[in-house]
């Protein structure tokens, strides 16, 4: 569960990351833009990688990867609703259903171990 909880934490920060300056700093010149983004990006980075250390081993490296796209989805599409105010299109909806889709063929099988 620690695992869940910090890649939700470190999509956070990257969602505001590499989309706050869409909505806050659209004026800012672009090397403004990148250094912000990268300050914030670090506190990602800071929980990612422990997210990914802890979970290793309860999930196989792949799990771990549709775990975190998974998870991504989900911040940013709060994020987009909210902040960006952003519309939530059908064809969207379909494309996350068939994400969903795909977790559940990463999850509802026997991974093989490491080679």
């Amino acid at each position: 569960m620690s695992t869940i909880l910090l890649l939700f934490s470190s999509n956070i920060f990257m969602t505001v990351a590499w989309y706050g300056h869409l909505k806050y700093g659209h004026g800012w010149p672009l090397w403004k833009a990148i250094l912000v983004s990268w300050s914030i990006a670090l506190v990602e980075y800071c929980l990612a990688v422990p997210a990914n250390r802890l979970g290793y081993g309860q999930f196989s490296g792949f799990q771990l990867k549709v775990i975190q796209e998974i998870v991504t989805l989900i911040v940013f599409c709060g994020f987009a609703l909210t902040v960006l105010k952003e519309k939530l299109a059908w064809n969207y909806v379909v494309a996350f259903a068939f994400l969903g889709v795909a977790a559940f063929f990463a999850f509802a099988f026997k991974a093989p171990g490491p080679t």
